[in-house]
This record gives structure tokens, sequence and C-alpha cells, in this order.
């Protein structure tokens, strides 16, 4: 008789490897490089290609609201107590008051000692430009009790339709903080919602199969609008904010990695599908519903992820915050503007509001910046038309780095709350147990196909 040792039996049992090919991140890649190559070679055909990518982000924001909405209700509902949720947000908001400032202060360091925009000479009176005008009118109307009124919404159903992330949050936290009220009774209610949430990431799984398009048109959009020659005169901006934000990632989040335990590399190769998304489409928002997803499927608790992640993407933009202050600087040394010490603390100050303030809204990069400098006349809005080509090259570093951030401030409060199985969270980034392309938001917030038993490699 022949004798099966273990290691037979895990062999057998082990899953086979999927193609390299069936994965969405390389089909995110491929469809990058294609979108470059007809922008750069045929960029008529690459401005005609802009529906697709406008279309698969229409796609993802028809089910953010209704995401973020359930996520939060159930998550909040479960955790039983009002001390959780304010323990959540407390902890939340801190690490997004500490990394934002950080954020803000690196760009005007690296603004100071490289000093991009010297020796350009721009006259400020010869620029005008009426896309400058227009986003200077935006930032005009951003106020900071504007922005909190905007928060409450005109009617419950209003910021649905509408799509206001924030105006969605605060109404998930309040319904679920009713449910916590009613108590027993509320059970079957969030058992319906549970159901439903289930059906809702069956719904985003279904949907990232269009991704390859989505970044394909995006992309090859921004190549053949705008061409890959148009950095050239402004590379010495766009690379140094490009080098700054990798600094930031891999030096300052990675050290906030590493004391947390786990590895900043291991967490982006993880996320790999997702970034090249918001790297070909230009929105970390065409992503959120999938960090949700991967987050929770990592190990991170419902209630923490639903509260960090939607709250981050407004209030956590650390890629956004090295923009504005790196761009200012540099918009006042190529007008031959000086500013002293006490103006550039100013900018800051008025960057860790403005940047709060224009959260949710359309170019929010751009009008922010335009907010920010309208406090310190000494340098002029008009001097945004220099940055205004490359703006678009540099919306898509500004969202890869958000988005990681959000990612990391995830997993970090979901430690200080003791709320993340770090077995299944060090297995999901070795990559063994995430199968994608398949909904992690289960029933009683289980996520399915994840084997929460499995032992970490590690």
């Amino acid at each position: 008789m022949q004798m099966h040792t273990p290691t037979d039996t895990l062999t057998a049992a082990a899953p086979r490897k999927r193609p390299f090919y069936t994965h969405l991140y390389f089909q995110v890649l491929v469809a990058i490089a294609l979108g470059a190559a007809i922008g750069h070679f045929y960029p008529q055909t690459g401005e005609a290609l802009k529906p697709l990518g406008d279309g698969f982000i229409k796609l993802v924001k028809m089910i953010i609201s209704p995401v973020i909405f359930l996520t939060i209700v159930t998550g909040i509902a479960g955790m039983g107590s009002l001390k959780g949720v304010g323990s959540v947000t407390g902890k939340a908001f801190a690490y997004f008051l500490t990394f934002s400032t950080l954020a803000l202060i690196v760009g005007l360091i690296v603004a100071n000692v490289v000093q991009p925009g010297h020796g350009m000479n721009i006259d400020p009176a010869t620029l005008h430009n009426e896309k400058v005008t227009e986003y200077a009118a935006k930032a005009h109307e951003t106020t900071l009790i504007g922005f909190v009124m905007d928060i409450i919404p005109t009617t419950f159903t209003s910021a649905f339709v509408e799509g206001n992330i924030l105006q969605v949050l605060f109404i998930a936290i309040l319904f679920g903080i009713s449910l916590i009220f009613v108590g027993e009774r509320a059970k079957p209610l969030v058992s319906l919602l549970e159901l439903v949430s289930a059906g809702i990431f069956k719904m985003v799984s279904i949907l990232m199969k269009a991704a390859p398009i989505g970044a394909f048109g995006a992309f090859a959009f921004t190549i053949g609008k705008y061409g890959i020659a148009s950095i050239i005169n402004l590379a010495a901006l766009v690379g140094t904010f490009y080098a700054t934000s990798a600094l930031f990632v891999i030096v300052i989040l990675g050290a906030v990695c590493a004391a947390n335990g786990f590895s900043i590399f291991r967490l982006i190769s993880y996320l790999k599908a997702e970034l090249l998304l918001v790297l070909g489409t230009s929105s970390s928002e065409s992503a959120l519903p999938s960090l949700m997803e991967k987050m929770e499927a990592a190990g991170c608790k419902r209630s923490v992820v639903g509260l960090v992640v939607p709250t981050g993407y407004s209030f956590n933009l650390d890629g956004t915050n090295i923009y504005m202050t790196l761009a200012a600087l540099f918009i006042a040394q190529a007008t031959n503007t000086h500013l002293s010490l006490e103006q550039q603390l100013l900018l800051l100050s008025v960057a860790m509001l403005s940047s709060k303030g224009a959260a949710g809204v359309t170019g929010a990069g751009f009008i922010t910046l335009a907010a920010t400098l309208s406090v310190v006349p000494s340098v002029p809005i008009a001097g945004m038309a220099i940055i205004l080509g490359v703006d678009r090259f540099m919306s898509e570093c500004r969202s890869i780095t958000n988005f990681i951030g959000n990612a990391v401030a995830t997993v970090v409060v979901s430690r200080w709350e003791k709320s993340i199985d770090m077995h299944t969270f060090r297995a999901a980034l070795s990559g063994k147990p995430v199968v994608e392309a398949e909904p992690v938001m289960a029933i009683h917030g289980a996520p399915a196909g994840l084997q929460l038993g499995e032992k970490s490699a590690d």
C-alpha cells in the first residue's frame, strides 16, 4: 500500500498558481503602456479615447457612496458602543493631523534646499490663463465655514445623489450610532445591510474587470493631450516633486510601517493593482472601494476600515500637501518673489486649512494651491499658469502618494486599536490568502475566500 507523507498532502492541496496575465495588475500595466504608445504616436486618437477613462471613473464613483455607507453603518453597529467609535475617530485624526503637517513641512524644506524654480526669471505680468482664473474663483468660494456647512446634506438622499463623500460619511456615522442606541431590535436591519454589502462588493469586483480599459483610455488621453515633451521645460519641478514624494513614502511612511511591524514595500506590492489603476486614471478615488476590500481582507476590522479610509480621503492627503508647499515656493522662485521665513510659515499654516477645505472638489490640488497663494499676496496667483501644463503629470504622483498614505494610516490605526489579525495581515502581504476579483466583504464581516485559520509564512 502506498504511503502519503504530510508533504505530499500539502502539495496536492496547494492551489495552482494563476497565469501572470490573468492578474489585474498585469492587465492594467499593459493597458497603461498601450495607452502611452497610442497617445504619443497618435495624439488625436489618444485624446479621443478620453471617454473610456471618464466612463470607468464614473462607474467607480457610482458605487463609492453605498460602499462607504454600508461599511461604516455595519461597522459602527458592530462595535456596540460609542466609546469604540470615539476611540477610532480620535486616533485617526491625530494620525492625519501629524502626517499631513509633516508632508507640508517636507515640501517646504525640499523647495528651499533644491530651489527648482531658481533662474527661470519669469515676469508675472506676462502670465495670464483663463483656466487659472477659473481655479482661483473656485478657491475663493471655498472657505472653512463653507466647508463645515457643506458636510451637512440638504436631505438624507441628496448626499448619495451628489456623491459627496463627506456628507455620506456624516449620515453613515449618525445612522450607525442610532442603531447602537436601538440595540437588539436593530439586529435584523444590520443583518440585512450586511447582505446588501456582500452584493455591493460583488458588484465592485465586476466593475474592476473594466479597470484596464479605463486606465488605457485615461493614459492615452493624458499623453495625447499634453505630450511627454511638455514636461521637459519643467522637469526640475516634476522631478523634485516625484523624488520628494518617494522620499516621504519610503523614509517617513516606511519608518512608520517598520515601527508597526511590517514593510512599506510589502504593502505596496500587496496594493500594486490598485496603485497602477491610480496611476492610469490620475484619481485615487478610482481605487477607493478596492482599497477598503483589501484592507479588510488583510485582517483589519471592518469598523476601522470604514472610518479611516473615507475620512483619510478628505483629511489625509500627503501627496497633495507636499505638492502645495513645493509648488507655491516654485512659483515664488520662478517669478523672483522673495518670501521671508514668516511668510513661508504663514503659507504653511494656511495650507493646513485649505487642504481640508477643498476636500472632495474636482481639481482639489490646484484649487487648494490657489487658495493658499491668495493669502500671501506677494506670490502672484497668475504664476500658477507656469505649472498648469504639467499639473496632470504631478496629479498622478499626488494620487499615488495619497493612496499609500491612507493604506498605511488604516493599518496603523488598526494596530493602535488592536483591531487587526496580524497572522492574516502578514499572510496577505506575502501574497497568499487574497483571491483577486472576489468580494471580501461577507456577511457578519468575515472576508470571503479567506482562511482565517491559515498560519502566516513568517
